[in-house]
């Protein structure tokens, strides 16, 4: 039912992780409140225009309303809105922040945002990541890998290109270079401000192979309506390996980017 509302009615956008379902869980349920408020509102409208017609009432009445129905409308109200907040959107919430996924089992990568492109970083083939350091940041060294480290030596830096398997929890760890991004995939129901001189994580869990859009949900500039050419390809583990293989190196042998 949850599913049918959300598709049929509300006309959202496909959803392509697990993580998800429960962000469209909370949109649907705060939806049938507002419906619900909608249609007893108009309901009471209604009675209230017949019940005081002035063919019924000719002389005002000064004293109001004596029973205290109008009372416990208003506390059912309050009482299903923090429920929805109590026991459906900080549970929510807190999964996403909480309970990530061991990232030995997910496929962890740095994404950087910048005026106005998205550069992603993985650690390759051997899975570690060649140290960082401020001091190498630089125009063709967004992430400031250190170019001596060995095991930075088979990174792997896009431009606007993330490539993850299905069905595997993705740890993305979020900053700029710049200005105030957001990172938004709106098919994995994930958002997450990019703020210079912080890196923080997000996650999600995709489950539908196909190629998804990455937006920036925040205004950063004069060209920040370019920053939707990013994309989110989702891949059997045979084809990421694939990939992932066939990228290899390129963070040292391109100056960062492919």
């Amino acid at each position: 039912m949850t599913e049918w509302f959300a598709n049929h009615i509300l006309g959202m956008p496909e959803l392509a992780s697990k993580n998800g379902e429960a962000v469209d869980a909370l949109i649907v349920y705060v939806h049938w409140l507002m419906l619900a408020l909608f249609i007893g509102w108009i309901i009471y409208f209604g009675y209230a225009v017949w019940r005081f017609r002035a063919s019924r009432n000719p002389k005002a009445n000064y004293h109001g309303v004596k029973n205290h129905t109008s009372s416990y409308i208003e506390l059912g109200v309050v009482v299903a809105e923090a429920v929805l907040l109590i026991g459906v959107a900080i549970p929510v919430w807190a999964r996403a922040v909480n309970q990530f996924p061991d990232a030995k089992d997910s496929t962890v990568i740095y994404v950087m945002g910048q005026q106005f492109n998205w550069n992603i970083r993985y650690a390759g083939p051997d899975g570690v990541f060649g140290k960082q350091d401020m001091k190498f940041v630089a125009d063709s060294n967004v992430f400031g890998v250190d170019p001596s480290d060995p095991n930075g030596k088979d990174d792997i830096q896009t431009l606007n290109e993330i490539h993850v398997p299905v069905n595997k929890a993705v740890i993305a760890y979020v900053s700029s270079k710049d200005v105030i991004h957001s990172f938004k995939i709106v098919a994995m129901r994930t958002c997450q401000d990019a703020i210079p001189g912080l890196r923080i994580p997000c996650w999600f869990t995709p489950t539908k192979i196909g190629r998804y859009q990455v937006n920036c949900a925040q205004l950063c500039g004069g060209g920040h309506s370019a920053m939707t050419g990013g994309f989110l390809t989702v891949e059997s583990q045979a084809d990421y390996d694939k990939w992932l293989k066939s990228k290899s190196g390129t963070a040292a042998s391109t100056g960062g980017f492919e």
